[in-house]
């Protein structure tokens, strides 16, 4: 999830009676629950070696215990004498492993085992970010101070916001429930069907960050990938579909795909995409040369070329360029 659930989602926690552990127990919690993210300082090197390093051991279970230091040693730094460490690094504790918890529910995923195991799990019920889930942590994080505010011109004692925040993470695991059953419900009605005759090897649903209801659906089949914009309060009809054919390549393709999967750019995205689609066009310049082309269907989209590798192979079978972009255009790559 987005930088800003997660630190929200700690200062739930806390004033939810973490904070009872420590003086300084929610700021803790808000603050390892943000911490696994300091995996952002890999994008100063690139877009492909933040793919490699993000959700990386900063959201691995065996470094919890070295991540959660971090936020205790940055309050001890900060607080009075008498700081309660061993309180304060469970509360860290429980706000690192938090992070991962939110980041396994959605699209992207998590590696929990690492650096034993390189498997990704994800449960595809939240995307990236919610709005709802900001509207509600918001009001949970905001609301307190507004009341303390107005109590400190009337006069009146200000709540602890306790109930608000206890609200808001039933409310996170209420809405986690729901968006489960309706992905099932979405994954069911794509697994139902038959497309141009074929029965799907693979569907997936991805979910939106508004409505619940609305689903980003994906079928695999031998011959072609389909992708739909899935309302399930409608029927499905499975001829609304967009569809990419996956023609086997020919001679220079297969040739001009192999250099491009040697570089390290291919090599880094392939091990993170689960829906890789891949094209070849020809290219002006070098003559007979090939651009090739891999997205991961979870968050692109063939039209939009958007998170996308991308090489340019010349007919000798020689990488001129390779890079990475998670937006729409042209890699910031490496000439060779």
């Amino acid at each position: 999830m987005d930088p800003l659930t997660h630190a929200l989602t700690g200062i739930a926690l806390g004033r939810a009676g973490l904070n009872r552990w420590s003086p300084q127990g929610t700021v803790v919690v808000a603050l390892a629950a943000a911490a696994p993210d300091l995996d952002v300082l890999a994008s100063f090197w690139g877009s492909t070696t933040y793919l490699h390093y993000h959700r990386h051991l900063t959201h691995a279970l065996p470094a919890m215990p070295v991540i959660a230091l971090l936020p205790t040693l940055l309050v001890a730094l900060l607080s009075r004498k008498g700081f309660p460490w061993k309180q304060a690094y469970l509360l860290s504790l429980v706000g690192v492993a938090s992070h991962i918890v939110i980041d396994w529910l959605n699209s992207y995923g998590v590696r929990p085992f690492l650096p034993f195991s390189e498997c990704w799990y994800s449960l595809d019920v939240f995307s990236l970010s919610d709005l709802w889930l900001w509207a509600v942590l918001l009001v949970a994080a905001l609301a307190p101070l507004v009341a303390r505010l107005v109590s400190s011109e009337i006069g009146a004692r200000s709540g602890s916001g306790r109930g608000l925040a206890v609200f808001a993470l039933l409310f996170f695991v209420g809405l986690g429930v729901w968006r489960y059953l309706l992905h099932e419900r979405a994954v069911a009605v794509l697994d139902a069907r038959l497309y141009q005759g074929v029965a799907p090897e693979r569907v997936a649903a991805f979910p939106s960050r508004g409505s619940p209801w609305r689903w980003r659906g994906l079928v695999e089949t031998p011959a072609l990938y389909a992708l739909y914009d899935l309302d399930l309060r409608k029927e499905f009809d499975p001829a609304e579909g967009r569809l990419f054919f996956r023609p086997e390549p020919g001679p220079a393709e297969a040739r001009a795909w192999e250099a491009a999967r040697r570089t390290r750019d291919f090599d880094i995205f392939l091990r993170f995409a689960r829906y890789p689609f891949r094209r070849f066009s020809p290219l002006v310049e070098p003559e007979q040369g090939l651009r090739v082309e891999v997205m991961d269907l979870r968050f692109g989209d063939p039209a939009a070329e958007a998170f996308a590798a991308r090489a340019e192979v010349g007919a000798d079978g020689r990488v001129r360029r390779s890079g990475f972009t998670f937006r729409p255009g042209r890699p910031r790559g490496r000439a060779r």
